[in-house]
């Protein structure tokens, strides 16, 4: 179930974490009582996870991306690989794990209501800094990891030290995390973040990690923590910026909500992307808000995603709220 092909050209981005097959439902009225049936207009099968939304949002826009994760060796895990092939994503760092199911995620939307999650972990345990070592290649430019926090086969120093390692070659490195609940997350970022160049929790998350809840106050303290970028994302309210040379607050794009599954993911592709173009910061910000905004327009994690084209012609009719703040 993975690729081998040596004619493939070897990824520009390696997207590396959660890996997951998603079950979904078209918004429904309520949640169905005991024994109640609820009907939805559709019941959707995607891939999903950190590692795989980013690659596919990036493949989308023609960016060479290759997934480094695992899948179990079941009708799932082959879903997986093959949707993500289709995708144009390279899934030769996507290894087997013989003795773990493939990760799934059941997702419940209801109108006006934010999603419900039920997840099984499965093959994602066993994902180490050793995957990502044999994943990075002298033409990787950026080296993505998504759901840190959740993957315990991942430690802190050995991650720092591959971030380390990937930046001495010229590689950046951005980190996204995944924080289910209340627990002692700080430790396995202070070892990381001064070798992250860019670091994209959102507001709910840094709130966990920091037990602060003021989006400024988190990107400033993960700032002086040593990451260089800090982009703390607020859903519909934008995000803050924060970096040596800025302090932003951003809005977001007007569209039509849909389904907010793979939103954050799909911020972040758009981020990677306009490091890739040499964008700067406000530049980033703007093409990962509009990327971002483009995905909750469907059903799943990766459907409305734009195309690069597409991102364009929608950057070219919009504008981007963007106020400067001092710090507090």
């Amino acid at each position: 179930m993975s690729l081998s092909e040596s004619s493939i050209e070897p990824a520009t981005v390696v997207c590396a974490g959660i890996v997951v097959a998603d079950h979904l439902c078209t918004p429904i009225e309520h949640l169905p009582s005991a024994g109640e049936l609820v009907m939805a207009e559709d019941l959707v099968l995607n891939i999903g996870g950190c590692a795989s939304n980013a690659a596919m949002d990036l493949a989308r826009l023609g960016i060479r991306a290759s997934v480094c994760g695992r899948v179990g060796e079941d009708a799932f895990g082959k879903f997986v690989v093959e949707t993500l092939s289709a995708g144009g994503v390279d899934c030769r760092s996507l290894a087997i794990d013989r003795t773990r199911a493939t990760s799934q995620t059941l997702i419940v939307n209801v109108k006006g209501q934010d999603r419900r999650f039920i997840h099984s972990f499965g093959a994602n345990r066993g994902l180490s800094a050793r995957d990502l070592d044999a994943a990075l290649t002298a033409s990787t430019r950026i080296l993505y990891v998504g759901g840190y926090l959740i993957l315990p086969g991942l430690e802190a120093e050995a991650l720092a030290e591959v971030f380390r390692r990937a930046r001495s070659q010229g590689t950046l490195t951005v980190l996204d995390v995944a924080t289910p609940g209340p627990g002692q997350y700080l430790r396995h970022l202070r070892p990381v973040l001064p070798e992250t160049d860019v670091f994209l929790p959102n507001t709910d998350e840094a709130d966990l990690i920091l037990g602060e809840s003021d989006p400024l106050r988190q990107a400033l303290a993960f700032r002086d923590l040593g990451a260089k970028r800090v982009v703390v994302t607020k859903g519909e309210h934008g995000a803050i910026a924060v970096s040596d040379r800025i302090c932003v607050d951003v809005g977001t794009f007007p569209i039509e909500f849909v389904d907010g599954s793979g939103g954050g993911d799909a911020f972040d592709a758009g981020y990677i992307a306009g490091l890739l173009d040499d964008r700067d910061e406000i530049g980033c910000l703007t093409l990962a808000s509009a990327i971002g905004a483009s995905c909750v327009r469907a059903v799943g994690t990766t459907a409305g995603v734009f195309t690069r084209d597409e991102a364009e012609e929608f950057l070219a009719k919009h504008r981007l709220r963007v106020n400067p703040i001092q710090p507090r």
